[in-house]
């Protein structure tokens, strides 16, 4: 099954530039969240942590 998706693969011009672009993908998107977890508020996280454990919800109307 190798030997289709490699030849394939040879076929085409530049193949070699989608293995770096998809890992510079991988590794900006997991940079970006390491930074974005580094530098959140701890407010905002208890906020958030807090909302499945709310008995009535702010977007639901109150009888």
């Amino acid at each position: 099954m190798l030997k289709f998706i490699k030849g394939n693969l040879e076929n085409i011009e530049n193949v070699e530039i989608y293995p770096i672009i998809s890992l510079l993908i991988f590794f900006l998107f997991f940079a970006a969240l390491f930074y974005w977890v580094a530098t959140v508020k701890k407010e905002h996280i208890e906020e958030v942590s807090s909302i499945p454990l709310e008995n009535n919800p702010k977007n639901e109307e109150q009888p």
